[in-house]
């Protein structure tokens, strides 16, 4: 089955700086207003701007005079420096060489568990924190009481095959295998099949449930 997509990967964003600039304004102005549950029609009235207008510097389609974004951030009392948070914000790209994650060992993991970190980006602008991880499970691996955690966590399986849990449910992963699944549920390996076992698992989570 076929499920189309509500988004074009392939999509690219205008190059042009000043428009760009606009979007990370309007995108700035949109988070303020609703973070203090203020209304456009509120806005419009504190701010004696109309209401169309304040619905084109959200939407990224003007560009707002300094005296306008002034009076703005008075109405919503943050820096006018806050506007420019995202254009001036780092994207940051993180190129994890073969064999050369961090290996750590995580919460709650056993002998033989071996865990490799591929990258990390803290604070970004996109509000959510991804953790990527290359899973082993060799012969020594012991068993383990099931994880728990916030967040989303997909399982990619690579080799070898294992009987992972989920809740109530278990379920057999082979090579090739994708688990996606609500991480706030008891899960984790239930039986080793065929060892090596080996997974790609990668955690997402808000920033603000960040530890």
């Amino acid at each position: 089955m076929v499920t189309k997509l509500t988004q074009d990967p392939h999509r690219v964003q205008r190059d042009d700086r000043e428009k760009n600039l606009e979007t990370a304004i309007g995108r700035e102005l949109r988070a303020h207003r609703r973070r203090q549950e203020i209304t456009v029609a509120e806005l419009a009235a504190m701010t004696r701007l109309s209401i169309g207008m304040l619905s084109k510097i959200e939407n990224g389609n003007t560009s707002p005079s300094l005296t306008t974004l002034q009076t703005l951030a008075n109405a919503l009392s943050v820096p006018i420096t806050s506007f420019f948070r995202q254009f001036e914000e780092n994207r940051e790209a993180v190129h994890t060489k073969s064999g050369k994650g961090v290996e750590l060992q995580r919460e709650g993991t056993r002998a033989g568990h071996q865990y490799n970190l591929l990258g990390h980006i803290g604070s970004n602008g996109s509000g959510v924190i991804v953790e990527p991880y290359l899973i082993t499970l060799t012969a020594e691996s012991d068993t383990f009481p099931t994880f728990q955690h916030a967040g989303i966590e997909t399982i990619y399986m690579l080799e070898g095959e294992v009987d992972y849990r989920h809740g109530d449910e278990v379920l057999s992963l082979k090579p090739g295998d994708t688990l996606f699944f609500d991480a706030d549920a008891p899960h984790g390996p239930e039986r080793l099949v065929t060892l090596p076992c080996r997974y790609l698992s990668i955690i997402s989570y808000p920033q603000s449930g960040a530890t």
